[in-house]
């Protein structure tokens, strides 16, 4: 009743847990943009089709596998190849299809994983849409997208559990470097495309997916964001209770938001600067050679 879709790109080191995780399901996709380690070996040795896109920006992507992926089962199930499915949240994932009532889609809870050990206060966001109907399900955002689901949403118990250091630092550092570039397009897109911020439904929206659009476009107000980040999660989230791996944790979102307003500021000056046109000296007894020097504006 349940399809699995995992999201790969040179996953070799992380899938074979995270296929193992989901083995109680009769139909997993594995959807890869262009692996060229080993990560297709695994996924065809374990039996799991693979359907390959370039990678543009994660709503496309995302809404692009809905779409064209072949799935089996009227329920999919979206994971990462860094996550796995723990048995109590397998269990309840097949007793919520089985009587969904008008639901679409459920929350699943996620815990973040330093090593082995829970970053069980610092983690930014908990709650994710992953189990839905794929045609009643959509994404927003180029990056750390919106899931705009076309109904009801309910709950479900048990976790999912992702180990997003898996690979190293020096490889979380680089996927936070190409999000932070993605977060600052999405921010200017905005701004350019003027959309709405609204206080209230930043803190009053029933809708947890809207509440969170509103609550994005207030943090991206909020002066000093990067040292308010690191507040927010080590001591307003009590990340500190978490130990070591809590400060680390934080300083390294914080780290990740600073990068994301270094990079908006550049897009913004670039867009700002127009064009300059300017004529060049003449030659002694030569003719006016004319010219001209572009600053066009990014087209990001």
């Amino acid at each position: 009743m349940i399809s699995i879709l995992i999201l790969t790109k040179n996953e070799e080191q992380d899938l074979p847990g995270c296929l193992k995780s989901v083995r109680w399901s009769d139909d997993i996709h594995v959807f890869d943009s262009y692996s060229t380690d080993g990560t297709l070996d695994i996924a065809r040795a374990a039996g799991a089709p693979v359907t390959q896109r370039h990678f543009d920006n994660w709503s496309s992507h995302q809404n692009w596998g809905l779409a064209n992926v072949p799935f089996l089962h009227p329920w999919v199930l979206y994971i990462d190849a860094d996550e796995r499915v723990t048995p109590r949240l397998a269990a309840c994932i097949q007793r919520a299809v089985e009587n969904p009532g008008d639901k679409v889609a459920f929350r699943i809870r996620r815990r973040d994983f330093w090593g082995e050990r829970w970053l069980k206060h610092v983690q930014a966001s908990s709650y994710y849409l992953r189990l839905f109907r794929p045609e009643r399900m959509r994404y927003e955002r180029l990056v750390n997208p919106i899931s705009i689901p076309e109904g009801p949403v309910g709950e479900i118990a048990g976790y999912l559990d992702h180990y997003p250091f898996s690979k190293g630092m020096t490889h979380w550092l680089d996927r936070h470097n190409s999000y932070s570039s993605l977060e600052a397009q999405q921010i200017v897109k905005n701004r350019d495309e003027n959309q709405q911020f609204s206080l209230l439904q930043a803190f009053f929206s029933k809708e947890v997916n809207q509440r969170r659009f509103h609550q994005k476009e207030l943090f991206y107000r909020i002066p000093a964001r990067p040292f308010f980040k690191f507040l927010l999660l080590y001591l307003g989230k009590r990340g500190f209770l978490d130990g070591s791996a809590g400060f680390r944790y934080a300083a390294l979102q914080s780290l990740y938001e600073y990068m994301i307003v270094l990079k908006t500021k550049e897009l913004s000056k670039e867009r700002a600067t127009p064009f300059v046109i300017d004529k060049i000296a003449p030659n002694p007894g030569g003719p006016i050679q004319e010219g001209f020097h572009a600053n066009p504006r990014s087209n990001h």
